[in-house]
């Protein structure tokens, strides 16, 4: 018996593919409750091939920065910030079917490949057209840098977040970012490794907590609501690049039991912050890492003296943002936040040598990636 195929500019498939579980579609929501989970998965439509036509001819999206980790968090949380991020157009190739070319990159200096199975954007792409189906056409891409590379802003993640919600956009917005997040894993792990706690809330925004991400099962995800809008992050990036697997390298293979007991009791603070909105408690839960900043922090000059001056100039924590070298402090109101912000300049400055390259006051970004 012959099947029938649905086309992605039908509006039947855009309702299954984003909204429900019918026809192996992703078994996700639109909409969020306190502790609500989100399984994520591939679609599988006529065979698993699904003869996708372009809607729109360009779509340019953007996605922005995040901090990760937020110190006892490590690999489980996360949360996407204000004042900076990354943008990618992509065009339709007419009659190409399932190419991916990236024209040019912006903002990177010459550093990153136009190969899109070496460039994050391209393997972000590539999954993104598997999920959709078998497009009709082509796909042409420009990366607009906005972020610097390893800078613990989650730099990679925002370039894949930016590409699988282009991509997404030129056929109509079928997939759902809840689902897109699988495109953005497989983008992470061919640079950075297999975590989400950057590209999920790159693509979602908020506050996600990564419940499970193992490679070869469904992702779920827990959006953490946060009601207040007070809520400051201190941004400073010092002139000093940390790549993330080489951060990754340094960490211990085995923790004592009473370090492991610290950073379960500070992380579950840290979500009781964000779920009541003590944002005093979110800062304090943040300082409190006994396993990856002890070891990590040194590799970054100055940082330690950086956290010491940040908490002294009124901030209620603050810890390494990512892999570093990015130094994330958390207070509650701007003029604190600048007082703050320049402690943490002087400190790089005067305690590790390094000259800042950019420092900001920021707000929780509540969206995640959308189209610009």
């Amino acid at each position: 018996a012959k099947m029938n195929c649905l086309r992605s500019g039908s509006s039947l498939q855009r309702q299954h593919l984003g909204n429900s579980n019918v026809l192996g579609a992703p078994n996700v929501h639109r909409t969020f409750t306190r502790g609500q989970r989100l399984r994520v998965n591939a679609a599988v439509v006529c065979g698993g091939k699904v003869y996708a036509d372009p809607v729109n001819n360009e779509v340019s999206a953007f996605a922005p920065a995040t901090v990760a980790n937020l110190g006892p968090g490590f690999d489980w949380m996360g949360c996407a910030v204000e004042g900076g991020g990354d943008t990618v157009v992509a065009k339709v190739l007419p009659d190409k079917p399932g190419t991916i070319v990236i024209e040019k990159i912006e903002g990177d200096k010459g550093r990153l490949s136009l190969d899109p199975a070496k460039n994050c954007i391209g393997v972000a792409a590539m999954e993104t057209l598997k999920m959709i189906g078998q497009p009709s056409c082509g796909i042409s891409l420009t990366l607009h840098k906005g972020l610097p590379l390893g800078s613990g802003l989650g730099s990679s993640a925002a370039s894949a977040a930016a590409a699988a919600w282009a991509v997404n956009g030129v056929f109509g917005s079928p997939l759902s970012k809840q689902a897109l997040v699988m495109a953005g894993l497989a983008a992470e792990a061919s640079v950075s490794g297999y975590h989400a706690d950057n590209v999920g809330p790159s693509l979602l925004g908020g506050f996600v907590l990564i419940r499970s991400c193992k490679p070869g099962h469904p992702v779920e995800l827990l959006q953490l609501p946060f009601q207040r809008d007070d809520l400051h992050f201190v941004l400073v990036n010092p002139v000093f690049e940390a790549p993330t697997a080489e951060m990754r390298a340094v960490l211990p293979k085995e923790v004592p039991m009473k370090s492991m007991i610290n950073n379960c009791c500070q992380g579950g603070s840290l979500v009781t912050g964000i779920l009541t909105g003590d944002i005093k408690l979110i800062g304090q839960s943040l300082d409190s890492d006994v396993i990856i900043e002890p070891v990590r922090g040194p590799l970054i000059p100055g940082m330690m003296a950086v956290k010491e001056a940040a908490k002294a100039a009124g901030a209620f924590g603050c810890t390494i943002s990512g892999a570093g070298p990015t130094a994330v402090a958390i207070v509650d109101n701007p003029e604190t936040g600048r007082k703050v912000m320049d402690a943490m300049s002087k400190a790089f400055k005067a305690s590790g040598k390094l000259d800042v390259n950019s420092a900001k006051v920021v707000k929780l970004d509540p969206i995640g990636a959308k189209f610009a």
